[in-house]
């Protein structure tokens, strides 16, 4: 089933690809949209799982709106999914925004989260690292390209999603390691290790979690999804399907006490 959903009041594309699989729901990130996962590791974990996607509010084929972007709204435009489409606890993969979102929702509704995979993900504006957001550079181009294929309010608003996706990154997330100890599900940090995400975060992330795992793979930035879709999801793969704490032969952080 791919079309547009009611969600909220706002007309909403949903893809969900059926399958037996327990339901893995894809979080995109910011400017992008599902399409991005679903044809890179959404292939793979296809074949396990019963994906479903959605594109949030102004990106991909969903409509913005006139309210400016913030993560509280898109976790509850989430929720609203995982109720109505769903039906049933998920797992939830989110890539950068998306990240931020299964973060968000899993605080506000755990029941509704199984485990998670967190891609490039900051819980804090200070885990971002500095760099310059040149309209120029060939993946903002991209992004572009991919909004006016896509969106229903036509190319020339790409310029208004921007700027509000710019100044949400410049202003959110901020929750705290407090709060992210409050997540009890397993969750899988992962990042590139030349990130936009500054490691030392992806560490306090990772560290602040109760049953988290990291894993940095070599050689890949921001774009780790796109860049090595196979070796992200041979990561996901074994740890969705990992049942219990992991089993290692000489445990320190996970040590009983």
């Amino acid at each position: 089933m791919a079309g547009i959903v009611d969600i909220d009041g706002h007309p909403t594309w949903v893809e969900d690809l059926g399958g037996g699989g327990a339901p893995l729901l894809l979080l995109h990130g910011g400017l992008s949209n599902s399409d991005a996962l679903l044809g890179t590791i959404g292939t793979g974990l296809a074949e396990h799982y019963r994906i479903v996607a959605f594109d949030r509010r102004g990106h991909g084929y969903t409509a913005d709106t006139d309210a400016e972007f913030h993560y509280a709204d898109m976790a509850r435009e989430t929720v609203r999914v995982l109720e109505k489409i769903v039906a049933a606890p998920a797992h939830l993969v989110g890539w950068s925004d998306g990240g931020i979102v299964a973060l968000m929702v899993a605080l506000a509704r755990p029941d509704l989260v199984a485990k998670m995979v967190v891609i490039s993900t900051n819980y804090n504006i200070d885990g971002l690292q500095q760099i310059e957001m040149d309209p120029d550079l060939p993946v903002f181009q991209e992004f572009g390209r991919a909004y006016a294929e896509r969106s229903p309010d036509g190319p020339g608003h790409f310029e208004q999603v921007a700027r509000k996706a710019m100044q949400l990154i410049s202003t959110e997330p901020s929750l705290t390691a407090a709060q992210i100890s409050n997540i009890q599900q397993p969750v899988l940090v992962a990042l590139g290790d030349d990130d936009l995400v500054s490691l030392p975060h992806a560490v306090s992330l990772y560290e602040a979690l109760p049953n988290g795992q990291l894993a940095v793979v070599p050689g890949t930035s921001h774009g780790l999804p796109l860049e090595r879709p196979a070796t992200l999801t041979s990561l996901i793969l074994p740890f969705l399907e990992e049942d219990g704490p992991p089993k290692t032969l000489m445990p320190v952080r996970r040590a009983i006490v």
